[in-house]
Order: structure tokens, then C-alpha cells, then sequence
């Protein structure tokens, strides 16, 4: 019997890995809420800098 033909190993595809095609991470919700959510967490965390006393 004859073999089976064996294909060489599938060539790496460089371009996945290209720092360039990074993705841009977790974006931030815009919407009202939102942004009064992190009102209120700069808020909690440095209550003189966000402008509350």
C-alpha cells in the first residue's frame, strides 16, 4: 500500500500578532448614568478635588 501524503505544517499567520492590529481595550458607557457613576466614584475617592467639601 502506498502512503498518505502528508502536507507540511500550516506557515504562521504574522500578521495576528502585529502590534498594530492590537484592539483598542474596554470602552466606556457615555451614556447619563454613566458618567454620573464615575462622578460619584471620583467623588469617593478625593471628595476635595471633585469639588464637594
Amino acid at each position: 500500500m502506498k502512503r498518505a501524503k502528508r502536507s507540511g505544517m500550516k506557515p504562521r499567520n504574522f500578521l495576528a500578532m502585529a502590534p498594530i492590529l492590537k484592539k483598542g481595550g474596554a470602552h466606556q458607557r457615555t451614556d447619563k448614568r454613566a458618567s454620573r457613576a464615575r462622578q460619584k466614584a471620583a467623588m469617593r475617592r478625593d471628595p476635595v478635588e471633585s469639588g464637594y467639601s
